[in-house]
């Protein structure tokens, strides 16, 4: 078969849904710049700091500029939340308490964060240990919240409602903000304190609106994800009404100190750069994902979500059937990689994960979803997940290499 020609087919075929894309991303940089020029960023936000990080300017200027892109009242963005997941304990953690139980409005959710929660596996430190009650609704027909199920399980414990945006490991829908409004607004009619938690991994800039639109409490996520454009070396955010980021902030630090510590002793240029790279960046992965998914569908495999549906999150599932087929998948996108091209990834038990996980990222930021990246769990019906691509050439080039690998 001419790989070239059939990628080059898809290509064409996809112009209509590329210039959706394009449109969205214009919309999204403009959001961003009219931040960045109401926040009068300047270069001195880019100075470092160091010990406590009293008065720091340039994280406490980050933190408003991020709460000004996504319309919320406070926000912690910092290098010292190492990921999405610890970004969603802290939340956890620094909202729950002892004889509340809170609701996944979407179903099991990732398998970290299933760590985090003790679902499954009793770890310690988990939520679990707390006397804490988890329940769970799934989504109707793998695609929208049961949102009438989710409000007759709320009583007089219930504290937080959790969503899960994203798909993670599973061949659901990724939600859509609008969806996430609807289920606000049936819950506050409920229980009018209850607390909105949103997962907003892989979402960022996917759609001209965010969750935080639609009276959300809280909303978390990765930099090393799309907010980072590819450029923000490490760290996470949480942003949304003050009462509960102030909450959060004594579980970052500690308790009577909150968000006034918290130095970094390299510039915080990198941060600003890749939140205004962001909406860019996340156009080309989603054109990398939608390219994927049109190629492997006509090749005959089930793709999730298929070329043509509306996104919520730049992930790309694709059915490959068999182990030999996810693994030469993986192992093609990290030969096709700038970094580590030379490695072989290989499936291994990964500390949260409940399977052996195939994972490759041969990228400049270590674990970096944002650029091109691929992993799977090995079990049925063995999916790989793919996401990112700093540059759509890059996911062109890398498409080629899979597809001589697995034929």
């Amino acid at each position: 078969m001419n790989y070239n020609a059939l990628i080059n087919n898809s290509i064409a075929a996809l112009s209509s849904i590329f210039q959706q894309i394009d449109e969205t991303a214009q919309f999204n940089t403009e959001k961003v710049l009219k931040a960045f020029q109401n926040q009068k960023i300047a270069l001195r936000h880019f100075a470092p700091s160091n010990g406590y990080g009293y008065d720091d300017i340039g994280r406490d200027t980050l933190e408003a500029l991020f709460s000004d892109i996504m319309g919320t009242e406070l926000s912690i963005l910092r290098p010292q939340i190492a990921s999405g997941t610890h970004a969603l304990s802290l939340c956890l953690f620094g909202i729950l308490r002892p004889g509340d139980n809170y609701i996944s409005a979407t179903g099991l959710p990732y398998d970290t964060l299933q760590t985090v929660m003790g679902i499954n596996q009793k770890v310690d430190g988990s939520i679990s240990e707390l006397g804490i009650e988890y329940r769970q609704v799934d989504l109707l027909n793998e695609s929208k919240i049961d949102i009438e199920k989710v409000c007759s399980l709320i009583d007089c414990s219930t504290k937080m409602i959790m969503v899960q945006r994203s798909r993670g490991y599973s061949n659901r829908e990724a939600i859509q903000p609008s969806q996430i409004g609807k289920l606000v607004t049936a819950v506050r009619k409920i229980k009018s304190d209850i607390i909105i938690m949103v997962d907003n991994c892989y979402g960022e800039f996917v759609c001209k609106d965010e969750p935080s639109n639609y009276d959300i409490d809280i909303m978390a996520g990765s930099l090393i994800k799309n907010p980072g454009g590819g450029i923000a070396p490490t760290g996470g955010y949480i942003t949304g009404k003050k009462i509960y980021i102030h909450r959060i902030a004594t579980r970052l630090t500690s308790p009577g100190l909150g968000m006034e510590l918290g130095s970094y002793e390299n510039t915080y240029r990198l941060f600003y750069q890749g939140l205004f790279f962001a909406p860019h960046i996340v156009a080309q992965a989603l054109k990398v994902a939608i390219l994927y998914a049109h190629v492997f569908q006509h090749l005959g495999y089930k793709t999730f979500p298929t070329f043509d549906a509306q996104r919520s999150d730049i992930v790309q599932t694709l059915q490959l059937g068999n182990e030999e087929a996810v693994v030469k998948f993986c192992q093609a996108v990290q030969n096709a990689s700038p970094i580590d091209s030379f490695v072989t990834p290989e499936a291994w038990d990964m500390p949260g994960y409940a399977n052996k996980v195939v994972m490759a990222a041969g990228t400049f930021i270590a674990g970096s979803s944002i650029e091109l990246s691929a992993d799977a769990p090995i079990r049925e019906p063995y999916n790989v997940y793919i996401q990112g691509g700093l540059t759509f050439e890059h996911g062109v080039f890398a498409l080629k290499q899979i597809l001589n690998n697995i034929y």
